[in-house]
Parts: structure tokens; C-alpha cells; sequence
């Protein structure tokens, strides 16, 4: 008896396609089943058809880039296409700052999970995570030793936040803390519109040696009800260069380590 030979890329995109046309949307789970690959071979599938426009990632999926289905709020639309490159530059930056034998916090959101592929080659690294993505993203390194916060689940985020997540990271001493937000300025700082996440976001903070911000320039100028910190209590802000020069001076003499990531 042969077994079936494994699928080329080219081979896994048109069937990826075949069942998107029939579906309109699928989970990962499902796609790893169905093609008998792991779970971040289905992943770079994804962005290379992401990248190509025919597929836009939704929570915990994809859907074709011409469905009419709702958009989730975690990655809305062409918006997440047009973002894609912005958020592996910036992740690429925000790799160079880990070393081995490091615990890392990664925050929940796509930046943050952009940046997971960028820490194979790192030993003895802890990555600790509110975000289910980055965690299961996380199972095909098993070098990376991996600590889940628990905490009350957001399922529109796949990510997990609240007191019992805060506990969890309070009882950790973090190297560094990558912190993301959707929304940041220079008068506000880093906001956030639930308690829940800001709770978790300043027990990081004060776990950890230095605070890493990834924030693309897209969300700068905007904010939530919640304050979590000012800039210049961040160590270093790492964003890209769409952010106009004003800003980039009015940041930099706050004091903040400011990286801008080509895009």
C-alpha cells in the first residue's frame, strides 16, 4: 500500500481555494485536518494568499477575500490585507530585541502574533501570552517553552485578560513586555475601552524589566476611556515610517527609544 505524496504549496493554495469557494469561510483546525499539515504550514498558505488578495484572515480562519460575511472584529477586511506588511516589519524590529534564555510577554494581536515565526531560532526563550492564537501558533516550536495567562475569555479577540490573567503575570519576572494597542497619542498615552485589559496590560508592565509598544501608525491619535500608561513611561516604541516627523520628534523627546520599521 502507497501512501498519498504530501501537497506542494502551489498544490495546498488551489485547494485551500477549492474549499473557501464551497464554504465561504474555515477554520485553521478545519484546513489542517482537511490537508494533513500543521498548523503554521496552514498559516504561511494563508499569507501567501492574503498577500495575493484572494483570502482575508478572520478569527481563528479565513474567508475569501470576496465574501459578504460579517467582519470579525480581530482582522477586518481589505484593512488587514493592506496592514499585513506594516505589521511584519514592525515584528521583525521588535524580534531583534530577543535573546536567548529571555521570558517574553506577548500581548494579544496581530503584531504581536507576527512576531512568533521571528523566535525559532531562539533557545531557552519563555513566551508568555494572553492571546490563543500566539499560542497555538506556538505548537509548532517546540523549543519555545510556553505559559498561557488564563483569565476571562474574549472571544471576538482570542485573547483572555481580567484579574486572574493579572495574577498569573504578577507571579512572573518578564525580561520584556511587547505591548500592543489600537489606540495611542502623545496626550493619552496607550488607552484601552475595557478594565479588563487594562488590568493585564499594567500587571505586564510592572513585571517586566523594559515595555516594548508595537503600534503601527495607522492607530496613532486615537484613544479609549482607559488609560494604561503614558509614552514616557514606555522604554521603547516601535512603529513604522508613515509616522509624520512632528510626531516622531514630540516621541523621541519624551525620552522613548523611538524604531521606525520601513514599510
Amino acid at each position: 500500500m502507497t501512501s498519498t505524496p504530501p501537497l506542494i504549496p502551489d498544490q495546498r493554495h488551489q485547494e485551500i481555494l477549492r474549499l473557501l469557494r464551497s464554504a465561504g469561510v474555515l477554520s485553521i483546525r478545519h484546513i489542517v485536518e482537511v490537508l494533513g499539515v500543521s498548523h503554521m504550514t496552514v498559516r504561511r498558505d494563508i499569507a501567501t494568499l492574503e498577500e495575493s488578495g484572494q483570502v482575508v484572515s478572520v478569527q481563528g480562519g479565513v474567508r475569501l477575500s470576496e465574501w459578504t460575511g460579517t467582519e470579525p472584529p480581530r482582522e477586518r477586511g481589505s484593512r488587514a490585507v493592506l496592514e499585513l506588511p506594516r505589521k511584519r516589519a514592525i515584528a521583525a524590529l521588535a524580534a531583534e530585541l530577543v535573546k536567548d534564555d529571555m521570558i517574553v510577554f506577548l500581548d494579544a494581536g496581530t503584531t504581536c502574533e507576527a512576531v512568533v515565526p521571528l523566535l525559532a531560532t531562539r533557545r531557552g526563550l519563555t513566551v508568555v501570552t494572553n492571546d490563543f492564537f500566539v499560542v497555538t501558533t506556538l505548537f509548532d516550536y517546540p523549543g519555545i517553552e510556553v505559559i498561557h495567562t488564563g483569565g476571562a475569555v474574549d472571544s471576538s479577540s482570542g485573547s483572555s485578560s481580567g484579574p486572574l490573567a493579572a495574577a498569573t503575570v504578577a507571579s512572573i519576572s518578564l525580561d520584556v513586555f511587547f505591548m500592543s494597542t489600537g489606540t495611542w497619542d502623545l496626550t493619552h498615552g496607550v488607552t484601552t475601552p475595557v478594565t479588563e485589559k487594562l488590568l493585564l496590560k499594567r500587571a505586564a508592565m510592572d513585571a517586566a524589566s523594559s515595555c516594548v509598544l508595537l503600534a503601527d501608525s495607522t492607530k496613532f491619535g486615537t484613544f479609549e476611556r482607559f488609560k494604561v500608561t503614558p509614552l514616557d513611561a514606555i522604554d521603547v516604541v516601535i512603529t513604522d515610517d508613515a509616522l509624520s516627523p512632528d510626531v516622531r520628534a514630540a516621541v523621541t523627546d519624551l525620552g522613548v527609544d523611538l524604531r521606525l520599521a520601513k514599510v
